[in-house]
């Protein structure tokens, strides 16, 4: 891939809902990714016939915070908004046509990435959706979209929360702290808040008390889907060196196609949820060092540097959309293919 791989990226489109996106919020990879995209020399190309892959850099965060009307729950704004960029693009090239966008891909942190990738029926059907909110039950395709990690980019660097105590100064078994989103939260703190001394379970954590060092001082973090099933915590505690207990239904967890998830994490189903102090009490401790100690060596693959490093985040959602480029068949005219 990384003496192989070449995108093209399209230059149609004027910020803020193209070419840009934000960079400090939990949809800020989308930012990230588009900024590094833009910048890159090594796997952008600017000729579209060396091209392996398209991208079409519109920002579903921007477009809602821009083009959305605000209560009105219309999507059809956004989303005639898409449909007119992928109309100049095919119209001016051939590449969307040649292939029915096959070898094209967006990319979407926002919870409405998957229902933006409806206005146009080859956008979700043909084309690779790189998406957060990886929802097998709203049409994710794991074969064919590609899951990546909700990151919260706080300002400044990464690598002032990266890090954590060992296995043996962890007292604590399990922790949670956060708002009452969608439907799991609401289960997960009926059934734990306030009720264990092993297992803190929190709306809103004490005064004083930091989300991080709780974090750290934790075994397991617990990390329930909100709205949607990603959450930004995943990678929180891979950073924090905790063991992320994934509580959510439906979701295909970031680049399964290459990390074995089992081997540094706990999936739990929600309907499990009473029983969580149970499944992982039922763990060994020598199972649980082991996986924290692979969440360790994972952790490279969710870190954003700047510039990129070799199997951080931005190679690892490259290295997913090469795999996925390697299935299709683009049949250049006259060329036999």
């Amino acid at each position: 891939m990384e003496k192989q791989l070449k995108v093209y990226v399209y230059d149609e489109g004027e910020p803020p809902l193209f070419h840009t996106g934000p960079c400090k919020s939990i949809y800020s990879m989308e930012g990230n990714f588009i900024h590094r995209m833009e910048l890159d020399s090594r796997f952008r190309t600017k000729d579209p016939e060396k091209a392996h892959l398209f991208f079409l850099p519109f920002s579903v965060a921007m477009l809602v915070r821009f083009v959305h009307v605000r209560d009105s729950h219309d999507f059809g704004p956004i989303k005639q908004t898409v449909i007119d960029y992928v109309n100049v693009v095919s119209t001016k090239y051939p590449y969307w046509n040649r292939s029915l966008g096959a070898d094209h891909f967006m990319l979407a942190c926002h919870d409405w990435g998957p229902e933006i990738s409806f206005s146009i029926p080859y956008l979700h059907k043909n084309s690779i959706r790189v998406l957060c909110n990886a929802n097998t039950s709203e049409g994710f395709n794991p074969s064919k979209d590609v899951s990546f990690p909700e990151i919260n980019l706080l300002p400044g660097s990464t690598d002032s929360f990266i890090g954590g105590p060992s296995p043996s100064h962890r007292t604590l078994l399990a922790f949670f702290a956060g708002g009452l989103h969608g439907p799991v939260r609401p289960i997960l703190l009926e059934h734990w808040e306030n009720k264990d001394e092993d297992v803190k379970v929190h709306k809103y954590l004490p005064k004083g008390v930091s989300y991080y060092e709780m974090m750290r001082k934790s075994k397991y973090c617990l990390c329930p889907s909100g709205y949607e099933v990603a959450s930004p915590r995943v990678v929180e505690a891979l950073y924090t060196g905790c063991v992320p207990v994934l509580i959510s239904d439906h979701y295909v967890p970031p680049f399964s196609d290459v990390l074995n998830w089992k081997s540094f994490s706990v999936e739990v189903p929600v309907w499990e949820i009473p029983n969580l102090k149970r499944i992982l009490m039922g763990i060994s401790p020598r199972q649980y060092i082991r996986m924290q100690r692979r969440g360790v060596q994972a952790r490279r693959h969710f870190e954003v540097n700047s510039p990129p490093k070799r199997y951080d985040v931005f190679h690892m959602i490259l290295h997913s959309l090469w795999l996925r480029r390697l299935n299709v068949r683009i049949h250049h005219h006259g060329m036999g293919k």
